[in-house]
């Protein structure tokens, strides 16, 4: 299988997430063990939201986790955000008890892609 760039794999193993530089012929492995490709879910069905929001914010956007704030638990809680526009990726890391937002220097109309990953509920993009 075909790796492609920006794709997010998760090693089942050992829980390690790697997010692909460049695409290639080449299938994504650890622990001797092929990856698991993330898959970017867009809509919320749950209580918890995850679809990233996205709003000016002076000279940037802040991106929040969901029209209604995330929880931000230990073993519950949003591992990252990420602003993908053009070749430049923007990323906050985030650790329990953070609010589930990020600031980012990005105008909105340069950004192609919003998402962020929770450590329950996978992969979320807007």
């Amino acid at each position: 299988m075909a790796t492609e760039k920006f794709q997010v794999y998760k090693c089942d193993i050992c829980g390690i997430i790697a997010e692909v530089l460049d695409g290639g012929a080449g299938e994504m492995s650890c622990c001797s063990e092929p990856m698991r490709l993330l898959k970017e879910k867009t809509e919320d069905a749950g209580n918890e939201k995850h679809v990233p929001v996205v709003e000016e914010a002076g000279e940037g956007v802040k991106v929040k986790v969901g029209s209604v704030a995330h929880p931000m638990e230990e073993k519950h809680f949003i591992q990252w955000v990420e602003v993908i526009a053009g070749e430049r990726v923007l990323r906050r890391f985030l650790a329990p008890g953070d609010a589930p937002e990020a600031t980012f220097a990005v105008k909105a109309g340069d950004i192609d892609t919003v998402r962020e990953h929770c450590t329950l509920h996978g992969l979320w993009r807007s």
